[in-house]
């Protein structure tokens, strides 16, 4: 029923239309609803909840950056008809490490997380964060550029 609810949520976020503002907002809400769904399958406390979230948003904050920074330098040399190796290797290994990269942030905040919450909510974080990019990959849909 919980997971109806999100499903429903997230299908409703979906069909917004395509603007800047509309992406920016419906990015917004979808992390919202990540966040309300991770309190909810993680069983967070109110206290664990004003301890963890702002950690775990720093964490979001970082793989975010990390990501964006890859993803643009490879957008600039797909928009180039004339690219050397040079640069399509460059934007390949980004793209790479930036994976890379994202482990070592997500285990740097692991250890951080392990302070706040116990065994089992760490393991229920895994598989609400899962659940949450299965769901959405499901719903593929987002707001046109």
């Amino acid at each position: 029923m919980i997971m109806k609810k999100y499903v429903f949520l997230l299908l409703a976020l979906v069909a917004l239309t395509a603007t800047a503002q509309d992406r920016n907002k419906w990015a917004k809400e979808m992390l919202e609803n990540k966040h309300k769904m991770l309190i909810e399958q993680v069983g967070l406390t109110q206290a664990q909840q004003e301890q963890f979230m702002p950690v775990y948003e720093e964490m979001e904050k970082e793989i975010y950056q990390t990501n964006r920074t890859a993803r643009t330098l490879a957008a600039s040399v797909a928009k180039k008809t004339n690219a050397t190796d040079a640069e399509y290797q460059q934007a390949a290994e980004a793209l790479s490490s930036a994976k890379v990269k994202e482990g070592e942030i997500e285990a740097k905040y692991f250890a951080k997380f392990s302070k706040m919450l116990s065994k089992k909510q760490l393991f229920l974080l895994k598989q609400a964060e899962n659940n949450f990019t299965r769901t959405m990959l499901q719903n593929q849909k987002r707001p046109n550029k």
